[in-house]
């Protein structure tokens, strides 16, 4: 599923027009963003949780040349699903 799909997907569920439907998923894409750019974690019970996580510098390897290469540090994103949404996915 893409966004485009997505908006029409939740526009028929909530009954609502694409374009509102688009400006909910914008608005809570950038309300993520911004949630997690502070170092918030995002819980939704029963869906899963998102939180930021520290990856350290670390050493590579090229693989078309086995050279090594230095990776930088970096924020990385994670999510977690909630059991509820687990066991659906499982069923």
């Amino acid at each position: 599923m893409n966004k485009g799909e997505l908006i029409d997907a939740i526009a028929a569920h909530a009954k609502l027009t694409k374009a509102d439907a688009g400006r909910a998923l914008e608005a809570t894409i950038e309300t993520f963003e911004k949630q997690l750019k502070k170092g918030d974690r995002i819980a939704l019970v029963g869906f899963g949780s998102f939180s930021i996580s520290k990856r350290a510098a670390r050493m590579g390897r090229n693989p078309q040349t086995g050279k090594e290469i230095k990776i930088a540090a970096k924020k990385v994103v994670k999510f977690k699903a909630g059991s509820d949404l687990a066991k659906k996915v499982n069923k």
